[in-house]
């Protein structure tokens, strides 16, 4: 946590889902950076290799202008993938490499029913006052959808015979988070 305005903020946000899949499933999804394009909605250079640079740019409609640009930290197999960023870099005209960038991990457990996947982005507090709130916000909402997609996607490709353990996948999310800034809203 860090005290802004006198008042504590949120350095971090929690997404988590578990997964009727197996982990190499999940962990496909994850990594194969084919697979990462088809549920992120990115399109990327190349694949994912820890210590390097990964680009590309986002595919969501209205965010089409938007770069993707990461670089990959961490690669274990079916355990963690990581990489560092400049969260919610929206604006063309405007240069991020300066900023500090937030660390987004991906971490996998086997459960008896599937795969646990949380998804943690921290380093907010880090950012420059005037687009913390916004930042953080955007990527928020941002988790909240990512973690439904992903667990579409390896459902989807369970059903096309994608490394089938049997039953379909399902899942249960969870997104935590807290912020307080202030003048802003207060999430239940």
């Amino acid at each position: 946590m860090a005290r802004e305005g006198g008042m504590m903020i949120s350095n971090r946000i929690e997404a988590r889902i578990e997964i009727k899949a197996p982990a190499s499933r999940v962990w496909l999804a994850l990594t194969d950076y084919r697979q990462f394009e088809a549920w992120f909605k990115v399109e990327l250079d190349g694949p994912f290799v820890p210590g390097q640079s990964s680009h590309g740019h986002i595919t969501e409609p209205g965010y089409e202008h938007v770069r993707w640009d990461a670089v990959v930290q961490e690669m274990t197999p079916e355990r963690v993938f990581s990489y560092t960023w400049h969260p919610y870099a929206a604006d063309p005209a405007k240069d991020y490499s300066k900023e500090t960038p937030t660390f987004v991990e991906f971490r996998l457990e086997e459960t008896p029913n599937g795969t646990l996947l949380t998804v943690t982005e921290s380093g907010f507090d880090e950012l420059p006052s005037d687009r913390r709130e916004e930042a953080f916000r955007m990527h928020e909402d941002g988790w909240d959808e990512q973690v439904r997609r992903i667990e579409r996607y390896v459902a989807s490709q369970t059903r096309r015979g994608f490394r089938s353990g049997g039953a379909l996948p399902q899942c249960v999310w969870v997104v935590t988070s807290s912020w307080s800034w202030p003048g802003s809203y207060s999430r239940a």
